[in-house]
């Protein structure tokens, strides 16, 4: 069985009148009807290494700490943490009271 159950007509019919209107067109009444899809001119699809690349490229040209001195974030700086460090934040074995040692 699905965990997700669209609505069925009925229930969206309940809901638009809730909210007082007739039909899930009359949400967008208020947007001029020339702007309401607009055509998309986008570019053509990239393949996932294609895209990091691109972006990658376009970040570069920004100002970051490996080409340029930044002085802000008060105190910020560059710094290593090793990924242990995240792993062991979240187990929770680590930092509850209820796995402390017994105290004799």
């Amino acid at each position: 069985m699905s965990h997700y159950i669209s609505i069925t007509d009925a229930e969206r019919t309940e809901m638009l009148a809730a909210i007082g209107i007739g039909q899930v067109a009359d949400l967008f009444a208020d947007v001029p009807e020339a702007v309401r899809f607009p055509e998309l001119r986008l570019p053509p699809a990239l393949s996932e290494i294609e895209l990091r690349r691109e972006l990658g490229a376009m970040s570069n040209r920004n100002a970051n700490p490996t080409s340029h001195s930044i002085f802000l974030g008060a105190g910020a700086y560059n710094h290593f943490v090793p990924s242990a460090v995240d792993q062991i934040l979240r187990r929770a074995e680590f930092y509850t009271a209820y796995t402390l040692p017994a105290r004799d």
